[in-house]
């Protein structure tokens, strides 16, 4: 959530901040504002909105020269979305600007000390506690930049990433982080710094990531130096190479980056079992898992801990890992996993599933559980992101980057690795028979030419869509591997067409939800042929006889539901356990445009947010 972007060269600045502020938007946002410096003056531009609303504001504002500049996009958190409570905020003396991701939980304290010293407020923001806090540090220590930023810093608690300018030092911005991502892109005489590297990736390729508890200070003409906020020690800086392209974080086409994200479905999913998988030799090469092997096969349980939509995958996995390893598993919310004292072990395995990899409540629940002893892997899609990082091991996805806020292919291609560590640790146990291990390697290889072949049901989703686009609520059902997928179908409703939406267990549906049933209650049954089949059909008559409206997803050439449901959409045929891969696709499209038939924006929901690094 939030976006950042800064620029220190010889370009002008202003452009590079806008794009790189329209590259940031998929993180979700309400206001958006930026600052220039023009060799004398702090020109600055905010407004409530989107990012064109501040590019007309600052037509009018501001002059747009000036080759150092920091922009922002703010997600609400200290004071309401409005002009005034946006970033960037100016301290007291007007000498120092700041953009800040994060939230400074002890704001209150240090707003009532410096009001004591003569500080004046004018947002409700915990950001403008911090720029005035690095001010009156500066002024009663005599401290350059730099120095007070870091003693700042050692008095706030909570998460922040920040780039600080002075006007009385013009060659420099100084950023920091913790628990919020920053970048910082390297070029020949220029530097860029943003929340991730899709603002500057057509500038450079070099990129450093900060970690937490690290500030540097980026200078014209002078090497980049990295300290540790505690103590001031000096890190040697690490460059990375960027994996990513301009052209993946472009639409391509499509009218918007959900509808182009499901449609890379059929290779991002082969790309990530690319080099891994080998169903002819009966191989799975995953060095996170081979590395520790006897890790997971001398574990007493895998905790798997995730949000949102990665939860859901975690929920798929939990039936796959016990079905084919035969190791229990328990998944958990990372947001409440931390705070309810949970029992862990060294005899553990966490599995923390993250598309960002900077997800605040898994990271927090990262550092718990290794605290504890336990041994702590990591699913996610972000080279380079903090749970890379935290992690012991683990095993990226291949998704390539995810701009829709409403997360599709994270979602089937962290099923496709989770899958994977199932199979491989049933082939070292012996939990699978060597026949059924190969037909399941050989399936998952067909998985991306089935899911291509799934996409071919655009069509009748757009058709049903059309009619249900008004219902006021809707209910999910799925049994078995697909009750997750009930779950995530019900969010992606929920998130992007803000239709009141529940996904239940077939089986509850008479332990309460079914006294919703009416005529006007669409419901969709999620009923392939392998699984529990026989129950759903019975599921789906008890809706029949109440007059719901049923939208069942089935296998091609089922007959027994399509006589029952009033639409049907199907898809191939394959074993139950990965069912959860084909059976999510028609609910990504159903959503999606039922979303557009109601004018929502698609990529951008209202509240939402990509990447959440507060709790």
């Amino acid at each position: 959530m939030c976006g950042i972007v800064g620029y220190i060269g010889h370009r002008e600045a202003y452009p590079i901040v806008i794009k790189g502020l329209k590259r940031l938007e998929y993180r979700g946002y309400d206001s958006a504002g930026l600052m220039l410096y023009d060799g004398e003056n702090l020109k600055i531009s905010k407004t409530k909105g989107k990012v064109s609303d501040l590019e007309e504001k600052s037509a009018l504002d501001i002059t747009t020269n000036g080759t150092i500049g920091i922009g922002h996009t703010r997600w609400a958190t200290h004071g309401v979305p409005n002009d005034v409570n946006s970033h960037p905020h100016v301290s007291n003396s007007g000498d120092l600007c700041i953009v800040h991701n994060g939230i400074i939980e002890n704001y209150e304290p240090l707003k009532k000390e410096l009001i004591k010293r003569g500080y004046i407020f004018s947002s409700d923001t915990d950001t403008e506690v911090l720029v005035n806090l690095i001010e009156e540090v500066q002024k009663k220590e005599k401290l350059k930049l730099g120095k007070a930023v870091q003693i700042a810093l050692n008095q706030v608690v909570g998460a922040y990433a920040i780039c600080v300018f002075d006007k009385k030092k013009p060659n420099e911005i100084v950023v920091a982080r913790l628990g919020s991502p920053l970048a910082i892109g390297v070029g020949e005489n220029e530097f860029f710094i943003a929340s991730d590297a899709t603002p500057f990736i057509e500038y450079t390729s070099n990129a450093i990531y900060l970690e937490d508890e690290e500030m540097a200070i980026v200078r014209m003409d002078k090497p980049l130096k990295i300290r540790k906020i505690k103590d001031d020690t000096l890190v040697d800086p690490y460059i990375q190479e960027l994996q990513m392209n301009l052209e993946q974080i472009e639409k391509g086409g499509y009218d918007h980056f959900m509808l182009k994200e499901i449609y890379e479905q059929p290779n991002v999913i082969k790309d990530t079992y690319r080099g891994r998988l080998h169903a002819n030799t009966g191989i799975i090469q995953m060095s996170g898992i081979e590395d520790n092997l006897e890790k997971f096969l001398n574990a007493d349980r895998i905790l798997i801990i995730a949000c949102g939509t990665s939860w859901h995958a975690g929920l798929v996995a939990e039936y796959v890992i016990e079905e084919f390893a035969r190791i229990p598993v328990e998944v958990e919310y990372a947001s409440e996993f931390r705070y309810r004292n949970p029992i862990i072990t060294s005899k553990d395995i966490v599995i923390a599933i993250s598309q960002s990899g900077e997800t605040a409540d898994t990271l927090a629940a990262i550092k718990l559980a290794k605290e504890r002893g336990a041994f702590v892997f990591g699913v996610c899609n972000v080279v380079g992101s903090s749970i890379s990082r935290e992690t012991h091991a683990g095993a990226y996805t291949h998704a390539g980057p995810e701009i829709g806020v409403a997360s599709t292919k994270a979602f089937t291609t962290q099923i496709t690795v989770l899958t994977m560590i199932a199979l491989r640790l049933a082939k070292a146990k012996g939990t699978l028979t060597t026949s059924d291990y190969f037909r399941y390697l050989q399936e998952l290889e067909l998985i991306p030419e089935k899911v291509a072949e799934t996409l071919e049901t655009n069509e009748v989703a757009k058709q049903i869509a059309t009619i249900y686009k008004d219902a006021p609520n809707c209910l999910y059902l799925g049994r078995g591997y697909n009750f997750p997928v009930a779950l995530e179908g019900a969010l992606k409703l929920k998130e992007i067409s803000y239709i009141h939406a529940e996904g239940y267990p077939a089986a509850e549906m008479k332990h309460g939800p079914i006294a919703l049933i009416d005529e006007k209650m669409p419901v969709i049954v999620i009923a392939p042929k392998q699984g529990h089949y026989d129950k759903v059909v019975s599921n789906i008559q008890e809706i029949k006889s109440r007059s719901g409206k049923i939208i069942a997803i089935v296998t091609k050439g089922d007959s027994q539901v399509k006589e029952l449901a009033d639409h049907v959409i199907e898809i191939p045929e394959t074993s139950d356990a990965l069912s959860p891969l084909l059976t999510t696709i028609p609910l990504q499209l159903l959503s999606y445009h039922i979303a557009v038939m109601r004018g929502c924006n698609v990529d951008q929901p209202r509240n939402l947010a990509k990447s959440v690094t507060v709790e």
